[in-house]
């Protein structure tokens, strides 16, 4: 292997996810600083609802180091996870006596980095 590569970051972003952040920062959590294998696992086997797009960003940053840097999935450990408000996205619902209520509808952008272990 190069030594140009060994401390290589890359990354993948999902953007506009509509989840909220907090949410989803609750199973980028769990994730940070395993490897790549013990992250997939620990994702397949989570019971939120977060884990399904946090599980495509993370697969989609495994497919970016293998095909476009030329490291092993094996090698791979999930270095930086993090979760960013996106755009809130805001609707009203009718209430008693013409009032209308506000409701929030909250996205967020999913960043995953990974890199080999060293």
């Amino acid at each position: 292997m190069n030594a140009n590569l060994v401390n290589t970051e890359v990354k993948a972003v999902a953007k506009y996810i509509r989840m909220s952040p907090n949410k989803v920062r609750r199973v980028l959590n769990q994730i940070r600083g395993k490897s790549y294998k013990e992250a997939l696992m620990l994702l397949e086997f989570m019971p939120y609802s977060a884990c399904k797009p946090v599980l495509q960003v993370l697969q989609s940053a495994a497919a970016n180091a293998q095909n476009n840097n030329g490291m092993q999935k094996s090698e791979l450990l999930v270095n930086k996870a993090y979760a960013d408000q996106g755009p809130v996205l805001k609707r009203f619902r009718p209430r008693a006596q013409g009032r209308g209520f506000k409701i929030k509808k909250p996205t967020c952008h999913i960043t995953v980095y990974v890199s080999t272990e060293v």
